[in-house]
């Protein structure tokens, strides 16, 4: 005889239970919840930052070919001060914007990622995303409770 074997629907993985992350108490995991949150703003900051770097890279290209249209149409002069003032100019004095996003990330990124996980391994054994996990687990149970029709 073939056993039936039943697979729970895509939205329903199966995570296992982590019973250690479920004995940290309601005010830890508020406060984990929102150094999460700030994480997660800092992840958008510094997606931000590319957006950034990568706007201006293409700006700066276009600069370059304006350059060059304005010299075609015989605009030298205009086409030396473009060159001249904008043309590869520092973003920030001394900086392009690739420096711009490492220095942000060797002087508040990394370390902000790093403490976060400190703090993690060290109230919750490095498990992310408590109050989420606690809430799906309670709108499954009550899915699981609702009479079937």
């Amino acid at each position: 005889m073939v056993k039936e074997r039943t697979v729970p629907a895509r939205w329903e993985v199966v995570v296992p239970d982590d019973a250690e992350a479920d004995k940290v108490d309601n005010a830890t995991v508020e406060a984990l919840g929102m150094l999460s949150k700030a994480l997660e703003y800092t992840e958008r900051a510094r997606g931000h930052l590319y957006a950034v770097h990568q706007m201006t890279g293409g700006a700066d290209r276009m600069l370059a070919q304006a350059v060059e249209m304005l010299r075609q149409a015989g605009h030298e002069q205009q086409a030396d001060l473009v060159e001249r003032e904008i043309l590869g100019r520092d973003v920030i004095p001394g900086m392009w914007t690739y420096q711009v996003i490492e220095a942000y990330d060797d002087t508040y990124y990394k370390p902000f990622t790093t403490v976060e996980e400190q703090v993690r391994q060290g109230l919750a054994g490095g498990r992310r995303h408590l109050a989420e996990a606690r809430m799906q687990r309670a709108a499954r149970e009550r899915r699981r409770q609702r009479p079937s029709p």
